[in-house]
């Protein structure tokens, strides 16, 4: 008989502690959304690459003056989530960094290279072919992607829901994705980069994909997609055809529904910024990551020839279509 008493006692005891546990926890909740300041500021996305001939795709947005000291680098914390291993880390400069190892960090740096070139805002990312991390061993192929200290991290943002919707630039985006093969197109990857410490709220937000790594395979089925395989990324086809004046690309990863209605004119608006690149800087974009010259040689071939299917795809007496640059 005590022991049913004890037992009752204890089981009441526990179910109060779990209800004050549940009370604090929806308190704390309350109190971070009613702490959590909207986000203010500028939204960009996307400026004009007027310079686009000059861009250096082996350096990409950092430029030399960012690229890490990679003579001493120490370990932070390990990141959670996503498919690569991640660590945070410090190099020799001080300067920390979001280390990507595995097979998605090669697709990841080319992908940024080209989107920077187009004119889309991207993370700061290199490529390191051999990087020693104190106290975790020597890996290849690291992407190194920047956390300075003067940008805040501030959330992501949706395909489907923000301020670039109708705009060229975003519709040639997703015509971006489709010509990498990139099959991970959730809300996950996208982030919002804000000034740290800007009160006045007038700063920029830059809308950026953080990650681009599932790209330059196929986008397949659930099992049968892959990434950063060359050999699936020139097999695959583009586009299936043309109704109308509307595109039907072949696309069967994540995401689908965001590709209906990309149109001719969209592609002739995203091919004007592509045709000024030339194929030296497309082969820079797959250098910079550390493919081989053969791997180089057949990605840089098989994206040019996916840009040389959006500029046929219009037909021949279609009006020209004349770049509208946002401010």
């Amino acid at each position: 008989m005590v022991r049913t008493k004890s037992t009752h006692w204890f089981a009441l005891f526990l179910l109060l502690v779990s209800l004050s546990l549940s009370a604090a926890a929806q308190d704390k909740d309350k109190k971070d959304k009613k702490d959590k300041k909207p986000l203010t500021g500028t939204p960009i996305f996307w400026r004009a690459p007027e310079d686009i001939e000059q861009r250096n795709l082996l350096l990409g947005a950092g430029g030399e003056e960012m690229k890490p000291d990679i003579s001493r680098v120490t370990f932070i914390e390990e990141k959670t989530g996503g498919y690569s291993k991640k660590y945070r880390v410090r190099d020799a400069k001080g300067n920390e960094w979001v280390a990507k190892i595995g097979r998605e960090a090669q697709p990841d740096t080319a992908a940024n290279r080209l989107l920077w070139a187009l004119g889309y805002e991207t993370e700061i990312a290199y490529l390191v072919p051999k990087l020693t991390i104190e106290g975790k061993g020597e890996f290849e192929n690291v992407r190194l992607e920047a956390r300075p200290k003067d940008v805040k991290r501030s959330g992501n943002w949706m395909w489907e829901n923000n301020p670039f919707m109708s705009t060229s630039e975003f519709k040639a985006l997703k015509i971006l994705m489709v010509m990498i093969n990139n099959w991970d197109m959730k809300d996950d990857n996208n982030e919002i980069l804000a000034p740290r410490g800007d009160d006045s709220g007038q700063g920029e937000l830059r809308y950026i994909i953080s990650d681009l790594g599932g790209s330059f395979g196929k986008t397949g089925g659930v099992i049968s997609r892959s990434r950063n395989k060359p050999s699936d990324y020139v097999k695959a086809d583009f586009i299936k055809g043309v109704k109308g004046d509307v595109i039907d690309f072949n696309y069967n990863g994540k995401n689908q529904k965001l590709f209906d209605n990309l149109t001719v004119a969209d592609a002739v608006w995203l091919n004007k910024w592509l045709s000024r690149l030339s194929d030296d800087q497309i082969k820079d974009a797959f250098r910079s990551a550390n493919y081989t010259p053969e791997e180089v040689e057949t990605l840089a071939t098989a994206f040019r020839a996916r840009a040389n299917a959006l500029a046929s795809s219009a037909p021949k007496n279609a009006p020209k279509v004349e770049i509208k640059i946002s401010n």
